[in-house]
């Protein structure tokens, strides 16, 4: 992955581009510390998809073979039973 300082991103933002559409992510720093990725369309938009492809936590809830149809989570006491000197 090229590394742009921002000035230089910012005169060259058009080489950056084309570079991020046919040689892939782009990194831009400020201070010499990384700041922002310039990725082309095509790899966002696949990016936004492999994300909406995972289950959020609901889905995962819901799809799980519960006994009885409810979940049940008990705390175990025994972490909370000790004596902190103070």
């Amino acid at each position: 992955m090229k590394t742009w300082q921002l000035q230089e991103a910012k005169a060259r933002l058009s080489e950056l581009v084309k570079r991020a559409s046919t040689e892939g992510p782009q990194e831009i720093t400020v201070h010499g510390q990384a700041a922002a990725v310039v990725v082309s369309a095509e790899e966002f938009s696949r990016m936004k998809q492999e994300k909406s492809a995972e289950p959020s936590w609901l889905e995962v809830l819901q799809r799980a073979q519960l006994e009885d149809g409810e979940l049940v989570i008990e705390r175990d006491r025994d972490a909370t039973d000790r004596d902190i000197g103070l």
